[in-house]
């Protein structure tokens, strides 16, 4: 049975204010998996002045099961580069282990890919941990591929 087929009552929405204290909690649970917790400092006021305002930096959906919150993705856009067309980045997405393999992520991406076609997004992109395979796998079964021509590079400025 596919994962689709297991699917459990799962809806996919964009989160609102009400979320942003399940959302805070889905977000330390992908930093202590992603293994930078000691260095997460996102709170509950900054989701709620960063994204839910009347000119959002990011735009979050969030996965449900009855009343439970079993995932999310946050997404940004960066208006135009080389080719005049706007490019979608996700930031983020993660699923809680209980919901995996019954179609969250599948959702939750789908979701996401379809936001970047609404604003007539060139590209969708993403970061993944090298030793995510999981992960790996599941960007490749739906038509993401790594990057061959750039590499990821970073500056990181030390924080008082």
């Amino acid at each position: 049975m596919s994962a689709q087929n297991t699917a459990r009552s799962i809806t996919v929405r964009p989160a609102c204010r009400a979320d942003v204290p399940e959302l805070l909690i889905l977000m330390r649970q992908l930093a202590s998996f992603e293994g930078y917790i000691d260095d997460f400092r996102v709170t509950e006021q900054d989701l709620l002045k960063r994204g839910f305002n009347p000119t959002p930096e990011f735009h979050a959906l969030v996965a449900v099961e009855g009343e439970t919150h079993v995932g999310y993705a946050v997404y940004y856009a960066i208006p135009f580069t080389y080719d005049l067309q706007p490019r979608l980045i996700m930031k983020e997405l993660y699923v809680v282990r209980e919901a995996r393999s019954h179609g969250v992520g599948e959702k939750l991406f789908g979701a996401v890919v379809s936001a970047a076609k609404a604003v007539g997004a060139s590209s969708l992109d993403w970061l993944v941990l090298p030793d995510n395979l999981a992960a790996q796998r599941f960007y490749t079964r739906h038509g993401g591929a790594e990057d061959q021509n750039w590499q990821h590079w970073t500056l990181s400025f030390p924080q008082a």
